[in-house]
């Protein structure tokens, strides 16, 4: 993960956000394991020599790249379209920032997952600390693995929630996470982007707080003709897949 990637990833996401033919997302790793993490070199100039000349400015200067670095994984959860992380091998450091703000995480069996930050003299800043005690629900397990940086195997994270499905190796597993996406494509783009944007509200709110959100949301998207076509297939025995919905 070097300045490239922080850079590209938002570009990315943004783009992805705004294209009409997209309707899911897959991530996955090109090389011998999903990600090292961060590029610690690369970015050294940044963060071991800052600029400002006094400790106030360095200060804020430092806060701005933190705060950048942080959009970088956001931007993922702030796409409407569903993300799918598909590990294999091992995920570390900033690997867990970014499969923590995914939808659907799936990893094969020679995948680990590791917070590695506290290895390096740093506190992880840029979502593992805010997103990971949501996804597993797990706080004593967070706080180990945050505090001792050790490996969690496949097993393990399927066991705690990490992930939602484990295979016997990288290539089964992409085919099931683009199997995944064409299932979750060949939906309603209307129903599947505003499922998402309801489900992260109400992650961060209350039950009450989130019905409310959810009945002022679907005020409006009721009135979509994705409920009638969906219907329509319905009586007359036909396929889901079979109904063409338009572009969102």
């Amino acid at each position: 993960m070097n300045k490239a990637f922080w850079r590209e990833m938002v570009e990315c996401f943004n783009k992805i956000s705004r294209d009409a033919d997209c309707r899911a997302v897959v991530i996955s790793g090109a090389g011998k394991m999903f990600t090292a993490g961060i590029d610690l070199m690369d970015l050294a100039s940044d963060i071991l020599q800052p600029k400002g000349d006094d400790v106030a400015r360095i200060s804020w200067y430092l806060r701005d790249i933190i705060t950048r670095y942080q959009e970088t994984f956001s931007v993922i959860e702030k796409c409407p379209k569903p993300v799918i992380a598909a590990v294999h091998g091992g995920c570390i450091g900033g690997g867990v920032d970014l499969i923590t703000a995914c939808d659907i995480r799936y990893c094969a069996q020679d995948a680990f997952f590791q917070v590695k930050e506290v290895d390096v003299g740093l506190a992880a800043d840029v979502g593992t600390l805010q997103r990971l005690p949501k996804v597993i629900g797990n706080q004593s397990l967070v706080n180990e693995l945050a505090f001792t940086a050790r490996k969690m195997m496949a097993d393990e994270a399927l066991g705690c929630g990490l992930v939602s499905r484990v295979f016997p190796d990288k290539e089964v597993m992409l085919d099931a996470a683009l199997a995944l996406a064409a299932e979750i494509s060949s939906k309603s783009p209307v129903a599947v982007q505003s499922t998402k944007v309801n489900l992260l509200y109400s992650r961060n709110h209350s039950v009450a707080e989130s019905l409310n959100y959810v009945a002022s949301w679907n005020m409006s998207m009721l009135q979509t003709q994705d409920i009638t076509k969906s219907v329509q297939a319905v009586t007359e025995n036909k396929e889901l897949k079979s109904v063409t919905f338009s572009k969102l």
